[in-house]
């Protein structure tokens, strides 16, 4: 059977025992903060054994996309050097959500194994918990095994459990004995290639107590997972995982990219080489296309490791060009009917992929350089060890991820000091913290509130109005500031990018301006930076108000305007995410925005520059759809997975409550958001989209402007255009743009001849003064300073002082702006027969400006940044020529 009918067989053998066949969830947990990669096949059902969720099934199959590359379950350093492990891989699994238990499951495990696939039942061995004497019975019950092949096992190696409290219960696992007489019992959990585990039957059944006592849960469920590249090269007769067909397309395609070919030895540079390249591209790709995006920080930086450690050992086969991006067509086409995603996000996944071997291959070239002179300096100073310091250099300066290093060192027979790179990244995070915490605006003193009333959360109206009457709850002075939290509140506190809202607080004897809302917990804190004392008719400062201690009723009120332009502008944020993954792929998730009244700034996932057509296609997509004035759809109070199932956009790495707003634009966005919006799309006007830029590694930036201020913009531009059209006598009808280009043409032309002018004048000036100058051994020696003219006249006058006088020398200064310039010449004859060297002459000058510089012996420049140090350059300069043609 073919790696296909194996997965297929699987499934319909599940199916044929009543199970819903579910598709594989995300790599990416969307739901679990606690995970980077989803790493087993129960983490899409970890609600269920939790006791927090339900499925409309009790029965369920599916073949799940796994990768261990980080935390607890890390196979990377495995990766390449044996023949099993694997960062990404596939794992079939079974469950029983409070329905089948042990002896279907135990029943059924064997039934596949032995009947449907035919495996040898001389080879298999069961292990179960050393107290679970119910499957050890059922082991000798259901099935026909060898009863010497069921195998006791302690807490280690046949007792799961989620975490140090929860679900938890004994697990039965079955191996295969490949060793070639059959004698592997004894290898049974000793971690031997030759005995492997097939397949784990959790059997969840208890409750871990934080004292460590187990209670019997209500529901015993079953939860199995069993290695897909395992069981396909045991069911080929394979002695190794890369010797299926699961990655025999793969090394075709590297052969045929690199000229290498596959030899399936374990201890072979190029073949270990291979290994890696095939793991981490299918890494890499179900990654991708599943949203990931490779970066500096956590899920980002594990890609990015392991993309650049595939890069390194595509260097020992001779390939030092981007070539994991080219393996990405190959995982489609193998893969791609079982997850679709592969095939609709295979153009994203390669320009990702690509820029970043691009990126990398550009600094791996001088950061190997430099790990070869830290090498040649430990040999040196006889050690073995590079330092922390160098290993923390190499990542900080160069991106070597350290377990790139510890490679590469292992490669020249040295170790890294992990421990001394750990204390130079965490002293690095320690200056970052300081120096953001330098930077913070403290937001108050940390006072106590004075309660009017009952303390309790404060209630937001602001979705259904912008006045309210309401009451004073607490208060609290901040330096020269007011804090007051309301009963409740129209007023939206900043949240998820949006600013807060300013308005104005009134009650009986005062008028409060609110100058900006924050939350507190579930406060919302209106800060006051103005207030006027009514009864005396004046204006006082807030910290000056006194209180007397009574909830006092009184009127809030937001700025109108300036929510609504703010509206705007969140409301826009929506449409630019739509517009943006559908003209640059679905790849594209925001990472961060910022709305205000008068802008709005939108950060997302992104691989490259945004080019200006594109940009220019996102903003026509938003105006086009702004103009259909749609109305939005707002849905309150939605359970999560409901949301989900409309359709709402939810990202990996999101936090959600249980119930979630969800704001809807139909047919053209569906997020989950508690900002506030405008009612129909149309009251945004238009978007004017500003500039993009990047803000991180994989991060863009767009800032954009909508309604009023769009406007604005837009007659700013409209008056300057018509005063450039004035100033040109340009017709109504004329374009300026070619009359402007034929101006600067002609102002670059005159620029050109008075440069020339300006140079003649120069060179007949220096022409002069070497011909006066100073002879030594009938060589001409000038030293001349002539200042404001720049560095590249200079060179042109030194090119044709050369060619002036046969034999000569001469060294030109100049001071423009503050910078120093140095040109030095030799005519032909003088490097010839005077062995002159016009390089050496000038980096010896150039030291007396503290500057450096240099070139050929017939012409040489440099530059510096000390004007007081030209004497001394001078005179450094003729010495120097006068002891090499004298001496």
């Amino acid at each position: 059977m073919n790696s296909r009918e194996i997965r297929q067989s699987f499934l319909d053998f599940f199916a044929s025992k009543e199970h819903r066949i579910v598709r594989s969830a995300s790599v990416i947990p969307a739901e679990d903060p606690t995970l980077l990669f989803t790493n087993a096949g129960m983490n899409q059902f970890k609600d269920v054994f939790l006791g927090k969720g339900t499925r409309e099934y009790v029965r369920a199959a599916d073949t799940q996309k796994c990768i261990r590359a980080s935390g607890k379950h890390n196979d990377l350093e495995d990766v390449g050097r044996d023949t099993y492990h694997h960062t990404f891989f596939e794992m079939l699994g079974n469950w029983s959500f409070g329905d089948y238990y042990k002896a279907e499951a135990i029943g059924w495990a064997w039934e596949l194994l032995t009947s449907v696939w035919k495996l040898p039942k001389e080879r298999l061995y069961a292990t179960v918990y050393k107290d679970d004497e119910e499957s050890l019975a059922l082991w000798q019950q259901v099935t026909d095994i060898d009863h010497a092949h069921i195998l006791k096992f302690g807490d280690k190696d046949n007792f799961w459990e989620m975490g140090e409290t929860g679900p938890c219960g004994p697990c039965s696992e079955i191996h295969i004995d490949l060793t070639p007489d059959g004698s592997g019992g004894p290898l049974v959990n000793v971690g031997d290639y030759r005995v492997i585990e097939l397949w784990n039957l959790v059997f969840i059944q208890y409750n871990r107590n934080s004292d460590g006592s187990l209670d019997p849960l209500p529901q015993k469920h079953v939860d199995t997972g069993m290695g897909f590249e395992r069981v396909t090269a045991v069911m080929q007769g394979k002695g190794s995982n890369y010797d299926s067909d699961v990655f025999t397309p793969l090394f075709d395609r590297i052969t045929e990219l690199t000229g290498v070919s596959y030899t399936a030895s374990l201890d072979s540079p190029t073949d270990i080489a291979m290994r890696v390249l095939a793991d981490h591209s299918r890494t890499l790709t179900f990654a991708l296309s599943d949203g990931a995006v490779p970066g500096n920080e956590g899920r980002g930086y594990v890609l990015r490791r392991i993309l650049r450690r595939a890069v390194r050992y595509a260097a020992t086969l001779g390939c030092n060009e981007p070539i994991m991006y080219r393996m990405v067509g190959v995982l489609a086409e193998t893969m791609g009917d079982v997850f679709p995603e592969l095939h609709k996000q295979r153009q994203t996944v390669e320009k990702i992929i690509r820029a970043e071997e691009v990126s990398f291959l550009a600094t791996l070239g001088r950061g190997t350089e430099i790990f070869n002179e830290v090498v040649a300096g430990m040999k040196a100073a006889g050690t073995r060890v590079i330092s922390g310091a160098d290993a923390f250099r190499l990542y900080d300066t160069f991106g070597f991820p350290l377990d790139l290093t510890r490679l590469m060192a292992a490669e020249v027979g040295f170790d890294v000091n992990e421990q001394g790179f750990e204390h130079s990244m965490q002293e690095q995070k320690a200056r970052a913290r300081m120096d953001r915490k330098d930077k913070m605006r403290t937001s108050d003193d940390g006072g106590s509130w004075a309660w009017f009333m009952e303390e309790r959360p404060t209630g937001f109206v602001g979705y259904e109005t912008l006045e309210t009457r309401t009451r004073l709850a607490a208060a609290r002075k901040s330096g020269e500031r007011l804090l007051l939290v309301l009963d409740r509140t129209p007023f939206y506190a900043e949240s998820g990018g949006q600013v807060g809202d300013h308005g104005t607080i009134e009650t009986e004897a005062y008028r409060f301006e609110v100058a900006e809302t924050r939350k507190d917990g579930e406060l919302f804190v209106h800060v006051v930076t103005t207030a006027y004392d009514k009864v005396r008719d004046c204006a006082v400062a807030p910290s000056d108000v006194e209180f007397d201690g009574t909830a006092a009723a009184a009127e809030a009120a937001v700025d109108r305007d300036s929510r609504v332009d703010t509206e705007r502008n969140h409301t826009a944020t929506h449409l630019l995410h739509a517009a943006l993954r559908k003209v640059l792929g679905e790849h594209v998730q925001q990472k961060g925005s910022l709305v205000t009244p008068e802008r709005l700034r939108f950060d997302f996932s992104h691989f490259s520059r945004v080019s200006a057509a594109e940009l220019e296609q996102v903003e026509h997509e938003v105006n086009a759809q702004i103009r259909k004035a749609e109305g939005l759809n707002r849905h309150v109070d939605v359970p999560y997975e409901e949301a989900l199932s409309m359709g709402a956009l939810a990202f990996f790495g999101d936090k959600y409550a249980d119930r979630v707003r969800v704001v809807e634009v139909p047919g053209i966005s569906i997020e989950l958001c508690g900002g506030t919006h405008v009612g129909n799309i149309g009251q945004i006007g238009m978007v004017k989209i500003l500039s993009e830029s990047s803000v991180a590694s994989g991060i863009r930036r767009i800032e954009a402007v909508t309604g009023r201020v769009a406007e604005a913009l837009l007659w700013k531009e409209y008056h300057d255009l018509q005063e450039i059209r004035q100033l040109m006598k340009l017709k109504s009808d004329e374009a300026p743009l070619p009359k402007i280009q034929e101006l600067m043409e002609d102002r670059k032309a005159l620029e050109k001849q008075l440069q020339e002018t300006r140079l003649a004048g120069l060179l007949d000036t220096l022409a002069a003064s070497l011909a006066g100058g100073e002879e030594v051994r009938g060589c001409r020696v000038m030293a001349e300073r002539v200042d404001g003219v720049g560095g590249d006249e200079l060179r042109q006058a030194g090119l044709a002082l050369r060619e002036r006088v046969p034999l000569a020398v001469g060294l030109l200064c100049s001071v423009d702006d503050g910078k120093v310039s140095l040109v030095g010449f030799a005519s032909d004859e003088a490097v010839r027969t005077l062995k002159l060297d016009a390089g050496k002459l000038v980096r010896e000058a150039a030291a007396c400006v503290k500057g450096g510089g240099g070139g050929k012996p017939e012409l040489a420049t440099a530059g510096g940044k000390d004007p007081d140090g030209i004497g001394k350059a001078v005179e450094v300069f003729m010495a120097s020529v006068k002891a090499a043609l004298e001496g």
